[in-house]
């Protein structure tokens, strides 16, 4: 909050999203309040512009997205969305008879983790994709189809994984704690990728990454709850392409 008061920027021209815990997710509805208002008492303001359910918890999930619809209601939230959900989960959610749709589904995206069916299912949904990890924590700046078309750009690594993202249609959101890589990640407009350089990039995607990408999921959406370690009440059969 006081880095906000400090800016001089007015409230309405900033965006501030924030995520609901798996600890809280499991505690309840008073609990979803009740971290809601700590987070609007740290930020110094009445609302967030979108606030989402961090984790799918089991048995929990869709209470939890019902408290941030009355909560968007009450004009704490301006939207209410999703992160890391699978499709199977967002069809729980949707026949449990919600009156607000998600705004967005902030999951993983890049090209070596790309989800075609998952993605193409939510776009069709209208729920906005928002990725993180675009930039895959700068552990694919070296792959030789990356550094290869970079060179081919006259671009960087991080810039030929970022223009991807923003070339398929999908929320950005690079992260860094350094000026000069902000800078460099927001250098992706006024070009483009060809077609076959987007074709190149999507291939970077291998058959292991939906499997490591089952057993990421399966791990967390009990994350730091009662549950943790277990596989109770966890989806074994989602779509992880």
């Amino acid at each position: 909050g006081k880095a906000i008061a400090k800016s001089g920027i007015p409230r309405e021209e900033l965006f501030l999203c924030s995520k609901v815990w798996t600890t809280t997710i499991e505690q309840g509805k008073d609990a979803i309040r009740a971290q809601l208002d700590k987070t609007l008492a740290d930020l110094g303001t009445d609302y967030v512009d979108l606030y989402l359910v961090h984790w799918p918890v089991p048995g929990k999930h869709v209470e939890a997205y019902k408290t941030l619809e009355q909560l968007c209601k009450e004009g704490k939230c301006k939207n209410i969305g999703l992160s890391n959900y699978a499709v199977e989960d967002y069809q729980e959610l949707k026949d449990s008879g919600i009156e607000i749709l998600p705004a967005v589904n902030q999951i993983e995206i890049n090209p070596f983790l790309y989800r075609k069916n998952t993605l193409d299912f939510f776009t069709k949904e209208g729920v906005v994709l928002q990725s993180y990890r675009s930039l895959r924590d700068g552990k694919a700046f070296d792959n030789e189809t990356v550094v290869k078309i970079a060179n081919a750009k006259g671009k960087t690594p991080a810039q030929i994984l970022g223009r991807w993202c923003i070339q398929k249609g999908y929320v950005y959101m690079p992260k860094s704690v350094k000026k000069e890589r902000m800078i460099e990640n927001g250098k992706v407009f006024g070009w483009e990728l060809s077609a076959e350089e987007m074709a190149e990039l999507d291939s970077l995607t291998k058959p292991e990454a939906f499997t490591t990408f089952e057993e990421l999921y399966r791990k967390c959406v009990n994350r730091d709850t009662s549950k943790d370690g277990t596989l109770d009440g966890v989806k074994m059969s989602i779509t992880k392409d």
